[in-house]
């Protein structure tokens, strides 16, 4: 065998082994910190079975999105099929067979929701509770007040699987796979502010849509997910945003789906979610996305 194949060969078995104890390094880091457990306090929240109550929680559960990855019955649902990034299901939030809510009490509700941690201190992957983290005790109270009274469906989803991709991803810090790592949960609780057309009350909401729009909510791509996926809109008064747009402009894309020049908004977008909050959120909302300072959209 001439030398230069020789030598040729020994490469690509030293690249081999290097590549293959990265992934393995990798596999084992991102497996060690997502295998970490957490100790949280229990709290409580105020929880009844008021119409008022149970209204309002629906409303919460509906306009933040539970559905989108728990399913439109609660009884769980696969949102991300994407290997090799990873599976990840939305569990089954019902009593049913499968369900994770039979034996459940408050304090646990609020762990997983506020905290994205789970029974015995596992951490939920992907649970957006760093967005859910800031609800009032009255919300979150009246979430889990509704969450109590769905109809037991009996579904057991496929295992979680974070794929190469997404493990890479998780560890170069792109995507948020276990929220409960950036979330301080020892902080004291904030005043919520009260409801009604104010920036402090639509700073409060906005907070939902950090996950897609970013802390500045300039938009622009959405960590974690392939390149073929649409960026998220800038929302702030830049010109790449909504500067142009009027808050009749803005309630009316929410409601509609239809941006001011009659294009539809992107399939991505949770609009027909959103589009159920009242004028009131939705006005509280567009009032606090007017005080952001104007930021261009970033690129990817």
């Amino acid at each position: 065998m001439p030398r230069v194949l020789k030598w040729g060969l020994a490469i690509v078995g030293v690249l081999v082994v290097v590549l293959g104890v990265a992934v393995g390094g990798a596999y084992a880091l991102s497996s060690h910190r997502m295998a970490k457990r957490y100790t949280v306090a229990d709290e409580s929240v105020p929880v009844g079975t008021d119409s008022a109550t149970l209204a309002r929680g629906r409303h919460i559960a509906v306009t933040r999105g539970c559905a989108d990855c728990h399913g439109a019955d609660f009884g769980g649902a696969t949102f991300i099929d994407g290997m090799p990034f990873a599976r990840l299901s939305g569990s089954n939030l019902t009593t049913g067979k499968g369900g994770v809510a039979s034996g459940m009490t408050v304090a646990d509700w609020v762990r997983a929701v506020r905290h994205g941690v789970g029974r015995e201190g596992r951490a939920l992957l992907f649970m957006p509770s760093q967005e859910f983290n800031a609800l009032s005790d009255a919300d979150l109270g009246a979430l889990v007040s509704y969450l109590q009274t769905v109809a037991p469906v009996d579904r057991t989803g496929p295992a979680n699987a974070i794929g190469p991709i997404g493990r890479a991803l998780y560890l170069a810090g792109k995507v948020p796979l276990v929220p409960a790592e950036v979330i301080d949960h020892t902080a004291p609780r904030k005043p919520s502010p009260a409801v009604g057309r104010t920036v402090e009350y639509g700073q409060y909401l906005a907070v939902g849509c950090t996950g897609c729009h970013g802390a500045s909510f300039a938009g622009g791509p959405i960590p974690g997910t392939p390149p073929e996926f649409p960026a998220a809109a800038n929302l702030t008064p830049h010109a790449t945003g909504l500067a142009a747009w009027t808050e009749a402009d803005f309630v009316r894309a929410l409601r509609t789906g239809r941006r001011p020049d009659g294009r539809e908004l992107k399939a991505e977008m949770p609009w027909k979610n959103f589009g159920k909050m009242t004028d009131d959120e939705l006005a509280a909302i567009w009032m606090y996305l007017r005080t952001l300072p104007p930021q261009p959209t970033p690129k990817g």
